[in-house]
């Protein structure tokens, strides 16, 4: 049994605690995709409160890490590959909607920019915890940039669960910086084209850029031969040809 609760102190919060020790049983694979996550058998297994574990559990479902239907115990988020595919669908709908609203209402990209530069650090540092965390803030900053309320709760509600999936994958399958090597060029001329405020041109560019983060995002997560290096090779044709159109 880990005593996980005797290292924390009076005042500070159990909950947080106990979930930070769930999300690492899931990082390090003794939580699966798709696994139940039982109250009792954790609370034991930590030497908590069950009280205090469906506390921490409720935590990773706000984070993502974790979905629960009513009636049911929480499981570890996990998508198939149609699931993905799907998702991708409806983000590229939600995220090129964003865009116009962006360039028509002249709304702030600081939160983006960040985003952006601390992609960037994080990959020159090989940090994949943190490269991941921006990428997810890079598209949140952009649901929540027009400052509609429903667009960006709809953007919370597709974005936290799948980033929680993409880490969880990438981080389990020891999944390097490499993929992400010619999609920052993508997130660099999506921040381009939505500056220069043309809506149905910003519209159309992020929803064909969500198109190609799509096209071999699970097998790239999976670290399945191969898949990274062709992936990237994908990218540089499509970026030479992105040039060569002049978008």
């Amino acid at each position: 049994m880990s005593t996980v609760t005797s290292d924390v102190s009076s005042g500070a919060l159990v909950k947080e605690h106990l979930a930070s020790a769930l999300k690492q049983a899931i990082m390090e694979g003794r939580l699966g995709p798709g696994q139940r996550v039982i109250e009792g058998t954790w609370a034991k297994e930590f030497g908590a409160a069950q009280a205090s574990v469906r506390e921490a559990i409720n935590l990773l479902i706000a984070e993502g890490f974790l979905v629960k239907d009513a009636g049911r115990s929480a499981r570890v988020v996990n998508y198939r590959e149609q699931d993905i595919a799907h998702i991708y669908e409806v983000r590229a709908a939600v995220e090129g909607l964003a865009a116009q609203l962006v360039c028509t209402n002249g709304s702030d990209l600081s939160a983006m920019e960040a985003a952006f530069d601390r992609m960037a650090t994080a990959q020159a540092k090989h940090e994949m915890k943190e490269l991941i965390q921006s990428d997810l803030d890079f598209h949140i900053a952009l649901t929540e940039a027009p400052g509609n309320p429903l667009l960006a709760d709809i953007g919370r509600k597709l974005l936290f669960p799948l980033f929680a999936f993409i880490q969880i994958r990438v981080l389990s399958s020891g999944q390097g910086p490499e993929a992400w090597n010619d999609d920052m060029q993508y997130h660099r001329w999506m921040l381009q084209v939505i500056r220069e405020g043309n809506p149905s041109l910003a519209g159309q560019f992020v929803q064909q850029c969500i198109g190609r983060f799509a096209a071999a995002a699970y097998a790239v997560w999976e670290n399945v031969e191969g898949s990274v290096e062709a992936h990237n090779q994908d990218q540089r044709v499509r970026r030479r040809r992105y040039k060569s159109e002049d978008v």
